[in-house]
């Protein structure tokens, strides 16, 4: 058996190799959020469609699809399959009054509105601890993280 195998350990090798900071290599950025509530994209080109869909699928409430044929449709955007065209990607979403999951062609969408509201729209721990600190100033006890109601 060789030292190596053994588990003998090469100190002047080990030392000869930098070693990576553990901190830094765990850091990794955070996601920012746009403020899309409210929004009503242009959906003039195949690139801000599919540009608008992954925003869609992205935010955290009801969107309203208006269809080429004037139907509309309300829901939560939750997945999507992008293919080489409009025609061969597709999203998926719950409407907003069924159970059933309801796809939609790429192409057959004429229009997009965020028109929910974004359920974690200004829900950060910095804005908890930003509430939190006003209570605890103001005398507060108990105070505790509660979820808001759904709507």
């Amino acid at each position: 058996m060789t030292g190596k195998a053994s588990g003998h350990i090469d100190h002047e090798a080990a030392q000869a190799v930098p070693h990576a900071n553990p901190d830094a290599l765990e850091v990794a950025p955070g996601t920012a959020h746009e403020q899309l509530e409210g929004w009503i994209p242009q959906l003039a080109t195949d690139e801000e469609i599919r540009v608008a869909l992954e925003k869609a699928f992205d935010y955290r409430g009801d969107v309203t699809i208006t269809r080429k044929d004037g139907s509309k449709i309300e829901g939560y955007l939750f997945d999507r399959r992008t293919g080489a065209a409009l025609k061969d990607s597709v999203v998926r979403l719950y409407p907003k009054n069924s159970n059933e999951k309801t796809l939609i062609s790429y192409a057959d969408i004429a229009a997009l509105a965020f028109t929910g509201r974004d359920t974690a729209a200004g829900k950060s721990w910095k804005a908890w601890m930003k509430k939190y600190a006003t209570k605890k100033a103001a005398g507060e006890t108990n105070i505790a993280l509660q979820p808001e109601p759904l709507d």
